[in-house]
C-alpha cells in the first residue's frame, strides 16, 4: 500500500539535493584548479629533469597532479560505478605528467636502445590517461544513444570501447617512433579499431 513521505522526509530530501549539487561544484572547481596549476607549472617550466628530486618545486606538482586525478576519477567512478576507473585514471595522469615533466624526450627511434623504454611508457600512459577520459563518456553516450536497455547501462561495452581509444592514442605514439605517423596511418589504425568494435557490438551479449 501506498505510504504518503513524512513533510520531515520530504523536506530532507529537498535540502539535500542542493547541498549534493554544491559538493559537486566544489569538487569540480578544485579539480579544474588542480589541472590548471598542473599544467601551469608544466608549460611555463616551473619543474624540470634537472631539478632534485625533493625540490619543493617537484613535490608541490607531484600534489597537485596526483589531487586532479583523484578529484577528477573518484566522484565519476563512484557515481557511475565504473569499477577499477579511479585507478586506471590516477595511474595514467600521473605517469603520463611525471614523463612529460622530467623524462627527457626521445631522439632516436622505436627501436633505438636508449629511447623504446621511453616509447613504451608514453604508449602506456597515454593509453591509461585517454581511455580513463573516454570510459565515462562513453558510458553516458550509451544510455542516450542504444534504446535496449541491456545496451544502455552495459558497463563492459563502454570499458572495451574506451580501451579502444587508449589504444588508438598509443598506437599513434608507436607511429611516431617507427617514424610512420602520417594521417593515412592514423586513419587506417582508427577505421581497423572502429570495424573490430562494430564487430563486437553485432555479436556479443550486452552485460545483462
Amino acid at each position: 500500500m501506498y505510504r504518503s513521505m513524512p513533510d520531515e522526509e520530504r523536506g530532507s530530501e529537498v535540502a539535500a539535493s542542493p547541498v549534493s549539487r554544491r559538493v559537486v561544484l566544489l569538487l569540480a572547481s578544485l579539480a579544474g584548479l588542480c589541472w590548471a596549476g598542473a599544467l601551469a607549472m608544466l608549460i611555463w617550466g616551473v619543474v624540470d629533469r634537472h631539478q632534485p628530486y625533493d625540490a619543493p618545486e617537484r613535490m608541490v606538482y607531484y600534489i597537485i597532479v596526483v589531487a586532479a586525478a583523484l578529484l577528477t576519477f573518484v566522484p565519476v567512478e563512484r557515481q557511475l560505478h565504473l569499477t577499477g576507473l579511479a585507478l586506471e585514471g590516477v595511474a595514467g595522469t600521473a605517469l603520463l605528467l611525471y614523463t612529460l615533466a622530467f623524462v627527457p624526450p626521445p631522439t632516436g627511434w622505436l627501436l633505438s636502445p636508449p629511447d623504446a623504454p621511453v616509447y613504451g611508457v608514453m604508449a602506456l600512459a597515454t593509453f591509461w590517461f585517454f581511455a580513463s577520459l573516454a570510459m565515462p563518456l562513453l558510458y553516458a553516450a550509451g544510455q542516450r544513444l542504444f534504446k535496449q536497455r541491456a545496451r544502455r547501462y552495459d558497463r563492459r561495452r563502454a570499458r572495451r570501447q574506451a580501451y579502444e581509444i587508449g589504444w588508438l592514442a598509443a598506437l599513434i605514439i608507436i607511429l611516431a617512433g617507427l617514424r610512420t605517423l602520417t594521417p593515412v596511418a592514423v586513419v587506417l589504425v582508427a577505421l581497423i579499431i572502429g570495424v573490430v568494435e562494430l564487430l563486437f557490438l553485432s555479436f556479443v551479449e550486452p552485460e545483462s
